[in-house]
């Protein structure tokens, strides 16, 4: 039997001259035999930021936030009416107030220079790899970042949530945003997730050194410590995320770390949105609930934010400051982020070269 392939008469293995590529062919370019060496790239998933304090840039930035349904589980047809119609058009201009007050006029919004910082210095350490940012609401976006380290070469991707504890509202709306860039590929990466590092002792060690640094500063001595950590509707752990079971397992290690007696310390959550019940105590509360028991001096420690923002500075520093004075206390230290700092570095980059075993 014969068939015309090409326009050529062949046998019934037909030779396809415009891919093929013959075995003389190959032996003169022996460079093709030799496997190339694989390319690796890290990415930093992180929440995101509005990129001016501006009131279109933060309606632009809510609209994709509160979009999300990761981050609201309820029906679209209930929540996007309410969202467009009263949310974004009166929450965006209350914070673009807030971020005008943390927006640095060189660096501008904290959290995106600490979080380039870190990996402009997680680059050096793990050089040549590349290391990118990716914001899963805002710019530079995911899908830049992968994007961008794909057409540099890179064939197997590290992508490190800036999230200590895990929660389907940030771990998994970031992966979320990651595939979805991978989608509009055609040369997909293999691709490794960092494990949440709640209990990394790299991790416990920087946010203890941090802590401890913070203390040696002041000019007085804390009374109680906060341990504050930014909330989920308790209907979403209900159904299965782990957060707050992570939470409790991170707040108990540091405080034995920083040899805190029980009636010292107290873990909190804040940022509630909504009317629905979140996870409690309320950071606002405990305070208040400290300062009306003659607690003066209270340090508010934040080891679920890998980076200062909004819900740090401003949230902690100015509102739950200016709540716990109004009932009776006297000073309040919301505590510095782990941010750039060194023990940090060096704890992300322990747990990255671990997550990337036979990468790098």
């Amino acid at each position: 039997m014969q068939e015309e392939v090409t326009g050529t008469t062949t046998s019934a293995q037909p030779t396809f001259t415009a891919v093929a590529t013959s075995s003389n062919s190959l032996a003169r370019n022996s460079s093709l035999l030799t496997p190339s060496r694989a390319s690796v790239g890290v990415i930093l998933l992180q929440l995101g930021t509005p990129q001016q304090p501006s009131y279109g840039s933060v309606f632009a930035y809510l609209r994709q936030f509160l979009s999300d349904r990761r981050v609201i589980e309820a029906p679209r047809w209930l929540w996007l009416p309410l969202l467009y119609l009263r949310i974004l058009p009166w929450r965006s201009g209350a914070s673009a107030a807030k971020y005008r007050r943390i927006w640095d006029p060189q660096r501008g919004s904290p959290l995106l220079y600490y979080t380039q910082r870190q990996a402009e210095q997680l680059q050096q350490r793990l050089a040549p790899v590349p290391v990118r940012v990716g914001m899963t609401y805002g710019q530079p976006g995911v899908a830049a970042a992968v994007e961008g380290l794909i057409q540099a070469g890179v064939d197997r991707l590290l992508a490190v949530p800036m999230y200590p504890q895990y929660s389907a509202t940030t771990t998994a709306a970031a992966t979320d945003a990651l595939f979805r860039a991978l989608l509009r590929q055609r040369r997909v990466p293999a691709v490794r997730i960092v494990p949440p590092y709640y209990d990394h002792p790299a991790y416990l060690d920087a946010v203890t050194t941090v802590i401890r640094e913070d203390w040696q500063r002041l000019s007085w001595e804390p009374e109680h410590v906060v341990f504050s950590y930014h909330g989920i509707p308790q209907k979403y752990a209900r159904r299965g995320d782990p957060y707050a079971r992570q939470v409790v397992y991170t707040t108990w290690a540091l405080a034995q770390r920083l040899q805190l007696p029980r009636r010292r310390w107290t873990l909190a959550y804040q940022s509630r949105f909504g009317r629905s019940p979140w996870l409690k105590p309320y950071t606002d509360d405990v305070l208040q609930g400290l300062a009306r028991r003659g607690i003066r001096r209270v340090y508010v420690a934040l080891p679920g934010f890998t980076a200062d923002c909004l819900e740090t500075i401003d949230e902690i520093g100015r509102e739950s400051r200016e709540l716990f004075e109004q009932a009776g206390g006297e000073q309040l230290c919301n505590g510095t982020c782990l941010n750039d700092h060194p023990r940090w570095l060096s704890a992300l980059e322990q747990i990255i070269r671990q997550e990337g075993c036979g990468w790098l």
